[in-house]
C-alpha cells in the first residue's frame, strides 16, 4: 500500500510529463514502466518516470502488457490509443481513454457539477465563464511569452485585441449555447488568419484531413491538450459526458469544453511557428509540451474545473 501512495505523492496539476509513443512496446521491469524500442541491431530500453507523468498516448506500432498497465493504473496515469501523431487515422476514429479504475477519488467536485448541470440556465453561465477564461488566458499568455512576441504575436495588436474584446462583449448577450458556439467560431477564425499573417503563412483554411503541416500540428496539439483535460476530468471525478458547450449527446464533449481553455493560448499560435520554421513532429510536441508547462495550462484547466464545481447552487 506504501508504494501506490508514493506513486501517487506528485499531484496531477504539478506533474511534468506527457508522453507519445509509437512503434515500441511498454512493459513492466524491474519495478519499473520502460518502453521497448527494437532496431536491426539493438534494442532499447527507455523508463518512463510515471509518477510524475499524466498522460501516455500510444500510436502507430505500439503494444503495452498488462503488468505496466497495472503500474501506470496504480500511479493513476492516463492512457490513450491514438492514430499516428497523436491523432486519429481516420476522421471516424476518436482517441479511446484507458482510466485507472479507482472510485477512491473525490465526491464534492462531480456532486458540485451535478447541482447545476441539469439547469439549462446555469449551464450557460458556465459555459460563458469558462469563455470569458478562455479569452483571459489567451491575454495573459500572449502577453508574457516572450518567444511568441519574437515571432509577431502581440496581444496589443488592434486587430487580435478588438477581436478578443467583442468576443468577451458577446459571451454575456449569448442567450442559449448556440450563440457561444458561433461566437466562438468566428473568433477562431480570426485567430487563424492573424496567426497565419504573423508567420507568413499565406491562405489557410481549418481542415483536419489535411496534409499540411500547420492543420497537422494543430490536430496534433488539441490531442495534447485533450489529454490534459481527461486527466483533469479524471482526477476530479467527473464523467465526461456532462459538457457545457459541447453538447450533451458528444462523447467526450465536457474533455473538448475543458481543452478549449487553453488550446487558442498556445496550440493555435505555435502550430504556425513550428509550421513556418518547418519542424518535426516530434519538435512541434517538445515544444508545445514545453509551454503547457511554462503557461501552467493544467494548474489553469484544475483551477477552472474545481471553481465552477465548487459553486454548486450559488446564484
Amino acid at each position: 500500500m506504501e508504494q501506490l501512495t508514493d506513486l501517487k505523492a506528485i499531484l496531477h496539476s504539478k506533474r511534468a510529463n506527457i508522453y507519445y509513443l509509437e512503434k515500441c512496446r511498454v512493459m513492466q521491469k524491474d519495478g519499473r514502466v520502460l518502453y521497448l524500442t527494437e532496431s536491426k541491431d539493438e534494442n532499447l530500453y527507455w523508463n518512463i518516470p510515471i509518477a510524475n507523468t499524466t498522460v501516455i498516448l500510444l500510436g502507430t506500432g505500439t503494444s503495452i502488457t498488462q503488468a505496466a498497465m497495472r503500474m501506470l493504473a496504480s500511479a493513476g496515469v492516463l492512457v490513450g490509443f491514438c492514430g499516428g501523431g497523436a491523432t486519429p487515422l481516420l476522421a471516424a476514429v476518436e482517441i479511446e481513454w484507458l482510466t485507472p479504475q479507482s472510485e477512491y477519488r473525490p465526491t464534492e467536485y462531480v456532486q458540485g457539477w451535478l447541482s447545476f448541470w441539469f439547469d439549462e440556465s446555469k449551464r450557460l453561465r458556465v459555459a460563458k465563464t469558462f469563455q470569458q477564461a478562455r479569452a483571459d488566458y489567451i491575454k495573459r499568455t500572449w502577453e508574457k511569452d516572450r518567444e511568441l512576441k519574437a515571432e509577431n504575436f502581440f496581444i496589443d495588436d488592434l486587430e487580435i485585441s478588438s477581436a478578443l474584446n467583442n468576443y468577451t462583449t458577446q459571451i454575456e448577450t449569448a442567450e442559449k449555447v448556440g450563440d457561444l458556439l458561433q461566437r466562438e467560431a468566428l473568433l477562431t477564425r480570426q485567430l487563424y488568419r492573424y496567426a497565419a499573417k504573423s508567420t507568413q503563412f499565406g491562405n489557410f483554411t481549418r481542415d483536419h484531413q489535411s496534409t499540411d503541416l500547420a492543420n497537422g500540428f494543430l490536430n496534433h496539439g488539441n490531442y495534447l491538450a485533450y489529454g490534459l483535460a481527461a486527466s483533469t476530468l479524471w482526477v476530479l471525478g467527473i464523467p465526461h459526458g456532462f459538457a457545457v458547450m459541447h453538447g450533451k449527446t458528444r462523447r467526450g464533449a465536457l474533455v473538448f469544453d475543458i481543452a478549449d481553455l487553453v488550446k487558442d493560448a498556445i496550440v493555435l499560435p505555435w502550430a504556425f511557428v513550428c509550421a513556418k520554421e518547418k519542424m518535426s513532429e516530434q519538435e512541434f510536441r517538445q515544444q508545445i509540451l514545453q509551454k503547457f508547462t511554462e503557461h501552467k495550462a493544467l494548474d489553469f484547466m484544475f483551477e477552472q474545473v474545481k471553481q465552477q464545481a465548487l459553486r454548486g447552487e450559488q446564484p
